[in-house]
């Protein structure tokens, strides 16, 4: 039986999706402080972030089906965990993604001239399929928040800055690290909740090896830094300072989290700091651009 369309768009997970929406505003919002912003980069970049993410969500879920880890896992539906669509179609599906983002990343480095980013697009695909695909996936030796923070936070958030000024500047490189926490907290939430099936198949991701309260710590920690980096900006760019008020969205989850809760009650902490993360980008890109 083939996926419906409802059941590939499940798989795809948009909930995930603004780890890779808010890093472009970000980004833009930096260019557009040094009078630099562009839409048509600031659009190429984007589809190339939206690809990957789609992409690896569909790679992650190919490769954690074919090794069985997706079984019995709580969340989200798994396209060939749940058997609803072969590891062929969805493995085909997360290339095709690669493949789109690679085109978009080819057309936005022609259209600016630095072509030494095809480098950065290729280690970026690279990451994405080996976050749990080949034979050793970082994604299963606690190396996922690290690569996160990274492609998510730095890479996407400078990265858009750069096609467009040229050059970065330190409240992009603040935005960056703010955006790389965000993203690094989501991933932290998600192996919270998979703490007990990823144990048993062997998935030895950061929260299986710090265990339970260690993991909420880290994760209590990682949404301050963008808190704590607003504050810091604020000393260039006052105005910057409304995106405190994504503190109002992750809030909720802050305090699930604190309550000790664990499986299905932990699917909420995902969407609300996914959702205080666009927040925070959606102010804060704001904030800058207009500034």
């Amino acid at each position: 039986m083939a996926a419906t369309a409802a059941e590939w768009i499940e798989g795809a997970r948009v909930r995930t999706l603004p780890n890779s929406v808010a890093p472009v505003i970000v980004g833009a919002g930096a260019a557009g402080a040094i009078d630099r912003f562009d839409w048509w980069a600031s659009l190429l970049a984007l589809v190339v972030a939206l690809s990957l993410q789609v992409g690896v969500n569909y790679a992650n879920d190919y490769s954690d089906g074919i090794r069985g880890t997706d079984a019995d896992r709580v969340g989200p539906l798994r396209l060939v965990g749940s058997g609803v669509a072969t590891p062929a179609s969805v493995k085909a599906a997360a290339f095709a993604c690669f493949g789109l983002a690679a085109v978009a990343g080819l057309v936005l480095v022609a259209s600016t001239g630095h072509w030494w980013l095809l480098a950065v697009g290729a280690v970026s695909i690279a990451g994405a399929w080996f976050y749990t695909g080949g034979s050793r996936p970082y994604g299963y030796s606690g190396w996922g928040e690290a690569a996160v923070f990274v492609f998510f936070g730095l890479v996407a958030v400078l990265g858009t800055q750069y096609v467009q000024a040229g050059r970065v500047t330190w409240l992009g490189v603040a935005g960056a690290v703010a955006l790389g926490a965000f993203s690094a907290a989501v991933l932290v939430a998600n192996n919270l909740r998979d703490v007990p099936t990823d144990r048993e198949t062997g998935k030895r991701t950061l929260a299986v090896r710090l265990g339970d309260r260690r993991t909420r710590t880290l994760y209590f920690g990682l949404v301050g830094v963008p808190f704590v980096v607003t504050v810091l900006a604020a000393f260039a760019e006052v105005w910057v300072l409304v995106a405190l008020l994504a503190a109002v969205v992750v809030l909720p989850a802050v305090r699930i989290v604190a309550r000790r809760r664990d499986g299905l009650a932990l699917i909420p902490v995902l969407r609300d700091t996914a959702m205080a993360m666009l927040a925070w980008a959606v102010f804060a890109g704001a904030a800058l651009g207009f500034s």
